[in-house]
């Protein structure tokens, strides 16, 4: 089977050590994650994990059923890359002397459609958000100039669906529930 990429959503309560058993199931089956990311949802007191991997799809079926299996997930579901709107976000730190001394890194933060958040005597710091590939080019073309600090964020996603899943997957526990 072909691997291909895939972004799980799994929704929870703010539990404690979740994150950990979710992790666990990952590397039990010696996958590696490329992105987490935990938020708060939409829906208040419901957290929201973006986990993004590479696998088979019949290997992601699996995982996804057994993090359905702990307690405090409420939901998961697995989207390939064509199925969800997503981005990240990159910062990066370089040498105010680069930016002054030369326009030429002006010209790179309008080409990829950064913005500048922060100037100091000694640093400049540039935001980027887009896919993986956008904010490692902005970086590769900074990079001679020194960079002195990058990090970028996991992944975000939403569905390009209607409604959340979770809030259709709840609206159907909703009116199946049966009163004793």
């Amino acid at each position: 089977m072909e691997q291909q990429e895939f972004t799980i959503t799994a929704f929870s309560e703010n539990s404690i050590g979740l994150l950990n058993r979710i992790t666990i199931i990952f590397t039990r089956r010696h996958l590696n994650i490329d992105s987490l990311t935990v938020s708060e949802s939409a829906i208040k007191g419901i957290y929201k994990f973006t986990i993004v991997v590479q696998t088979t799809k019949h290997m992601i079926e699996k995982v996804v059923k057994q993090i359905e299996k702990l307690v405090d997930v409420l939901k998961a579901f697995y989207l390939s890359s064509n199925e969800i709107i997503y981005q990240e976000i990159a910062l990066y730190k370089v040498p105010t002397e680069a930016l002054t001394s030369s326009n030429e890194i002006e010209q790179i933060v309008r080409t990829h459609n950064a913005r500048i958040l922060e100037v100091t005597q000694d640093h400049t710091v540039i935001e980027k958000t887009g896919h993986k590939d956008e904010t490692q080019a902005l970086f590769d073309s900074l990079d001679r100039y020194g960079v002195l600090q990058f990090t970028r964020s996991g992944r975000i996603a939403i569905t390009k669906m209607k409604k959340e899943l979770l809030t259709a997957y709840l609206k159907v526990l909703d009116t199946d529930t049966v009163v004793y």
